[in-house]
């Protein structure tokens, strides 16, 4: 089983980031062949500024190995090492409808956040499509808001299946449902571009500011709280607590006489607690980064030569020399 999964370096990464992708990612890289990249292709939707771009890949890197990506068994890249995925984009954006990419949900609501309705923006799910068609990925582990993109690229391969020949293997998305969409401080989906985020290497001082302003109800303090399956201090804190733990602040929330502050507190301990072995090993790494660039660079040479094998059979079935 081929997994092919990435991750846009467009801002620092956050706990949906790791809840949502990237902890499913590692969990799935045991169970087959993992081919998981840096998407910076993708980021210049949003990103113009070239160092912050540089900056921010490099710590990506940085956070996928520090959070457990073992090298050795998993291809780790950059996007943009990986030329072929471009010539691919073009050559599948020809067999695209247009009506598909209008109806993408991603890009109806970069549209409504104020982004410029851009080519890449719109093309988006063809690149997307490329990135995994390109290595032949089998199992897309994605959040649920990119399952459509999936489905997209499901369609873009039958397409150019049905026209040119049985040459790329049609995808499955990989949906952890419990963690398909964490609430940010906002109560929104947690995402950089809303601004909501609490980051996975943040500093504590930041953290715990970020932790202590999530948004709640008005319920007073003595108050039994209701409708916990909304509450999103509790939806945080199941991700990073024991069972034990968990059961014990929803009963003290039930009960009334427990305020949310003094869930957050416990949220916020018990959230330093289970990223501070990853947020030692980040800083180990992150005085090493000759190895950090040579493990991306070994993963380039070995996602070349899947990617090559691929535009061979591509470029044959379409009539290209």
């Amino acid at each position: 089983m081929r997994i092919l999964s990435g991750i846009q370096p467009s801002g620092k990464l956050h706990i949906g980031n790791y809840f949502g992708m990237m902890l499913p990612a590692l969990e799935l890289a045991q169970k087959g062949e993992a081919f998981y990249f840096i998407a910076d292709y993708h980021a210049l939707t949003s990103i113009t500024d070239p160092n912050e771009l540089r900056a921010n890949s490099q710590d990506v890197a940085l956070d996928f190995l520090a959070c457990g990506l073992d090298p050795s068994k998993t291809v780790f890249y950059r996007q943009s090492d990986v030329p072929q995925v471009t010539e691919l984009t073009w050559i599948l954006a020809n067999v695209t409808p247009v009506p598909m990419l209008e109806n993408a949900h991603s890009y109806k609501d970069k549209i409504a956040q104020g982004l410029k309705p851009n080519a890449g923006l719109f093309t988006y799910p063809v690149l997307m499509s490329a990135d995994i068609l390109i290595v032949q990925g089998e199992k897309v582990p994605v959040g649920k808001d990119q399952k459509q993109h999936v489905e997209m690229t499901r369609d873009i391969a039958g397409v150019f299946n049905r026209q040119f020949g049985e040459v790329f293997t049609i995808p499955d998305a990989v949906i952890k449902p419990e963690v398909a969409t964490l609430p940010g401080i906002d109560g929104r989906k947690m995402s950089k571009s809303y601004g909501n985020i609490v980051e996975i290497f943040g500093d504590e001082k930041t953290a715990r500011k970020k932790i202590m302003s999530i948004v709640t109800d008005s319920q007073a303090v003595e108050a039994p709280k209701v409708d916990l399956d909304k509450n999103v201090p509790l939806q945080m804190y199941k991700l990073v607590a024991t069972p034990e733990k968990v059961a014990e602040l929803q009963g003290k929330l039930a009960a009334g006489g427990y305020g949310y502050g003094e869930a957050k507190k416990e949220l916020f301990a018990v959230l330093m607690d289970y990223f501070a072995p990853m947020r030692k090993k980040r800083e180990e790494l992150a005085k090493n980064l000759d190895y950090v660039n040579e493990v991306l660079r070994k993963g380039a040479d070995r996602a070349n030569a899947v990617a090559s094998q691929t535009m061979t059979k591509v470029r044959k079935a379409v009539g290209l020399r």
